[in-house]
């Protein structure tokens, strides 16, 4: 879980040390597609679902957490809000996952949740952890361009 949590708390540091005052945080290639501003909402949706994730398998297994993205990014109006609120929600919500999985009990690594929208779809906290940071890379690329 330390090299998880590490390679979180490096993505985050690196995308802090960006030029954020030269991305175009609302401009969207298409009505459809989401602005950088939507991709960091849509960042701290997934930190939401994957923090409450990652606390209740500490005491829970096998139960249905999942999200629709699109329409969560649409009911918190990402593109309305400041970017500085935006992205200090993004940082604190991830700061919070990483003080649980710095600290999580190595009993329950193992432990699955149900992802799955339609069929079930058991990931285990360690499944979770390193998806969710793969998940967050992809689309700080996508904001930085790299």
């Amino acid at each position: 879980m330390e090299d998880i949590v590490q390679n979180l708390a490096e993505a985050i540091d690196d995308f802090l040390k960006i030029e954020q005052q030269n991305i175009d945080w609302d401009f969207k290639i298409r009505e459809e597609k989401w602005s950088k501003k939507e991709i960091i909402g849509h960042l701290i949706d997934s930190a939401q679902i994957n923090l409450q994730r990652f606390v209740r398998c500490t005491y829970e297994q096998d139960f249905k957490l999942i999200y629709a993205q699109d329409e969560w990014v649409a009911a918190s109006h990402y593109q309305n809000a400041d970017i500085k609120e935006i992205l200090d929600l993004w940082i604190l919500l991830n700061r919070q996952i990483i003080r649980v999985l710095i600290n999580y009990p190595e009993d329950r690594l193992e432990i699955t949740c149900d992802t799955g929208k339609t069929e079930v779809q058991l990931h285990s906290v360690i499944w979770l952890a390193v998806d969710y940071v793969k998940h967050m890379q992809h689309h700080l690329q996508q904001i930085v361009g790299l």
